[in-house]
């Protein structure tokens, strides 16, 4: 039984590289079943978000190779691809990556909120497709524990960081007054929400919701007193907007060079600055050729997001203790597994000795022995029998020298301080 972190992410794996390993989120269900047929693979999660993929399982051996084959075949990256960019943590160093994770302790921004959800949202898909059990349903529970002492514990999560704040605090750079300025937001999800939330703070009155959903969009639309439309408005709308967040979870771009560059001509080269959030993108690369046009990748966002992380190390020092200490307890919890067949069968052999020696003992009563007799037998059988094969144990180690089994058996039978 091994535990296996198996992934990339945003500081082993550039966006392009990210983008292909990435999942789908209504593909995701069936993606894990998919991995969780191999031979080999007893449980299994999948973690998918713009800044990392990441495959959490329990294996019966300690090979990686066959969840590093799996996600070649299934992203179609080949092993010259994804060989710089992967990283396989098994046993307690899984367990130790699963709660820095959850803890924002390995995100782009650190101690950012976000992961958590997102770890949720894996862990309940993975439960839901049925392919999660007794050691990934505990390992996540017990992560999701971690991360919450953390947050309470220390300060790693103060002043809230995020992608989506490092966005709008980049725009803030190039603009001075976002309070003068038109958004165009592309997606309705939780990072666009943030980003929403961030623009309010900041006193931006004009904002545009664009969503495949137009009721989704709608909906946040009106949290935000905005105007909503669908993706197929865009191109009509464009040319409003002096700033534009994309993060949606569409499999090909939203914005081409084209659209964007009609859109500048009306602007008459009034600056434009494009923050593409999605993984895979949803704004062209090419469009960040374009004059006047300011594009910027969620891998660009590490400048800004650098200025929030000092005050947080300090922090994560202590949170990191918390994890060591958290990975302790789990393990030992694992190990313990290990000896539940050994504790199963000691149980059912002397529950046998038992039964022998009492229906023994019966039988003699019933035979008209006397009741102190049969009691003493009783006792005196018991006690034979179940210390014949400890006794044994200790003489077979007297004689090889085995002082460490004469030390468990001294500590197994509480002798240690006679």
């Amino acid at each position: 039984m091994h535990l296996l972190a198996f992934g990339l992410n945003h500081t082993t794996a550039p966006l392009a590289v990210r983008e292909r390993a990435a999942f789908v989120t209504e593909h995701l269900e069936s993606a894990v079943r998919d991995l969780a047929a191999n031979d080999g693979v007893r449980e299994a999660t999948i973690l998918s978000t713009c800044n990392r993929t990441e495959i959490y399982c329990r294996l019966n051996t300690r090979d990686a190779s066959l969840v590093s084959d799996w996600m070649c075949r299934y992203s179609g990256l080949t092993d010259e691809a994804i060989a710089e960019a992967v990283y396989g943590y098994p046993d307690d160093a899984a367990v130790k990556h699963a709660f820095r994770v959850a803890s924002g302790l390995d995100s782009m921004v650190l101690g950012e909120p976000q992961i958590l959800g997102q770890m949720k949202d894996a862990f309940a898909v993975a439960h839901r497709a049925g392919t999660t059990g007794k050691i990934l349903n505990r390992l996540f529970q017990h992560t999701f524990s971690v991360a919450k002492q953390v947050r309470t514990d220390t300060a790693v999560g103060a002043n809230a960081v995020s992608v989506a704040y490092a966005a709008v605090d980049l725009a803030k750079r190039i603009f001075s007054r976002l309070s003068e300025q038109t958004v165009l937001l592309i997606g309705a999800g939780e990072t666009i929400e943030l980003v929403a939330r961030h623009l309010l703070e900041n006193d931006v009155k004009h904002i545009i919701v664009a969503n495949r959903s137009i009721e989704r969009a709608e909906v946040l639309a009106q949290q935000i007193s905005s105007e909503a439309i669908s993706l197929a408005e865009i191109p009509s709308r464009l040319h409003e907007a002096d700033i534009v967040v994309a993060s949606t979870a569409s499999t090909l771009p939203i914005l081409g060079k084209g659209a964007v560059e009609r859109a500048a001509r009306k602007r008459r080269h009034k600056p434009m600055f494009m923050v593409d959030l999605a993984v895979p993108r949803d704004i062209e690369p090419e469009v960040g050729e374009l004059r006047d046009v300011y594009l910027y990748t969620i891998d660009d966002l590490s400048e800004v997001v650098d200025r929030n992380i000092n005050a947080r190390r300090e922090a994560a020092v202590e949170a990191e203790k918390i994890i060591d200490l958290q990975v302790v307890r789990f393990m030992r919890w694992m190990k313990s597994l290990d000896s539940v067949p050994t504790i199963r069968e000691f149980r059912h052999e002397v529950d046998e000795i038992r039964a022998r020696e009492l229906d023994i003992a019966l039988k003699r009563l019933k035979g008209g022995a006397a009741p102190e007799d049969v009691i003493e037998r009783l006792a005196w059988n018991l006690t034979r029998k179940f210390s014949h094969a400890p006794s044994k144990a200790l003489r077979k180690a007297d004689e090889s020298g085995n002082a460490q089994m004469i030390q468990a058996i001294r500590s197994l039978f509480g002798l240690e301080n006679q």
